[in-house]
């Protein structure tokens, strides 16, 4: 039996049950206190660090008995983070001094900032971490923590993305709860992307269940797609670059034409990706965005919902732009006339959705957004 000090994340109650699989009810829980100690905000991250400080003292919990499983599972989940056990003696609530361990990081492994509040990062990150955790706790046993690490980024996208989703208003005339009956969900498979597969059964027109199905999806979180226009020159700006996906489908070109995007990260805005991406990718800044759409691009396939925009540009001050090394991006950019950009929709030369999209929202609004210009 194993008793360990939690500092931080984990001293969340829902998280430790959802890491251990198990009710919190039947665990030795105690208030507990660790001198010399401070856990402290990581720098771009949404988690803490603990760290030796002779003039804090760290509050947290004590959880006694934990079975080797439980330790297991743990282990799982914190190692995936670079987390080490170490020895401590802490202080109870009641005074007693107890041996445990604690969760630390590899020295220098991150930059810290100020003092960790738990209940500030329940009410911020809480419900984004406990849809993370239960993707991840869901590869125990089939991969290793590092393997699942290394796409912590997109099951945090992911997790924003269902929470998005879920927040969204419901079908006054579907119950949810009565009208779709899941059987079986399996997580099938995880890399930059993920695969659930499903076995369930839904309400049909005239009531009846349907029989039970086998589906798939792709999941791939939120994007921004913005599509950068100049409304004194009545040009826009595409960018192009080589698609996987579109390769892997037998596509011919997969090389694309595209409008600006990209997945919009934990705790930011679609309108906040759009800028950040318009930036990065095309070396454009905007001074102001058109919303086009807000919508599932492939619906029978993948769970990936796109915010849609043309935004408002002054295409002559364009910097670099060229994407993210980091990210795998080689991207080029040119710009096209309006006329041109149309006859090409016309001539179905384009095969990215979202660009004929904010072409087609663009063709209805151009004279708009260029009368708006002049009067301004």
């Amino acid at each position: 039996m194993v008793d360990l000090f939690f500092y931080g994340t984990l001293c969340y109650p829902r998280l430790l049950e959802l890491v251990l699989g198990r009710s919190g009810a039947a665990l030795d829980v105690s208030q507990a206190e660790l001198a010399g100690h401070g856990a402290f905000a990581v720098r771009g991250q949404i988690f803490p660090a603990i760290e030796e400080r002779i003039d804090h003292v760290t509050q947290g919990v004590l959880v006694r008995g934990l079975s080797q499983d439980d330790l297991a599972a743990l282990n799982f989940y914190e190692g995936g983070f670079d987390y080490d056990l170490k020895d401590v003696v802490v202080q109870t609530e009641d005074g007693e001094q107890a041996a445990a361990q604690v969760y630390f990081p590899q020295p220098g492994l991150w930059q810290t900032a100020e003092l960790w509040d738990l209940q500030e990062w329940i009410t911020d990150w809480g419900a984004l971490t406990l849809r993370a955790a239960q993707e991840v706790m869901s590869y125990q046993g089939r991969m290793s923590a590092a393997e699942v690490a290394k796409s912590f980024p997109s099951i945090r996208i992911r997790a924003a993305a269902w929470l998005a989703a879920q927040a969204r208003a419901g079908d006054p005339a579907r119950d949810l709860s009565k009208d779709v009956v899941v059987h079986n969900h399996r997580r099938a498979h995880l890399n930059f992307f993920a695969m659930d597969e499903v076995d369930l059964q839904y309400r049909r027109y005239d009531g009846s269940l349907s029989p039970v199905i086998n589906r798939s999806a792709a999941l791939v979180g939120r994007a921004s797609v913005v599509l950068p226009y100049d409304p004194v020159r009545d040009e826009v700006l595409l960018i192009e670059q080589f698609r996987a996906a579109t390769y892997i489908a037998g596509e011919q070109r997969p090389w694309m034409w595209e409008p600006v995007a990209g997945l919009i990260d934990p705790g930011e805005s679609a309108e906040q990706a759009a800028h950040r991406e318009a930036m990065e990718e095309a070396g454009v800044t905007l001074s102001a965005l058109e919303p086009v759409a807000q919508v599932y691009p492939s619906s029978g396939a993948s769970g990936e919902f796109i915010h849609i925009f043309v935004g408002i540009s002054d295409l002559t001050t364009r910097q670099a732009g060229g994407g993210l090394a980091s990210e795998g991006e080689d991207i080029r950019c040119k710009l096209i006339g309006f006329d041109a950009l149309m006859a090409a929709v016309d001539a179905q030369s384009y095969l990215d959705m979202p660009l004929v999209t904010a072409a087609l929202w663009l063709a209805r609004h151009r004279q708009r957004l260029r009368q708006r210009l002049r009067q301004g």
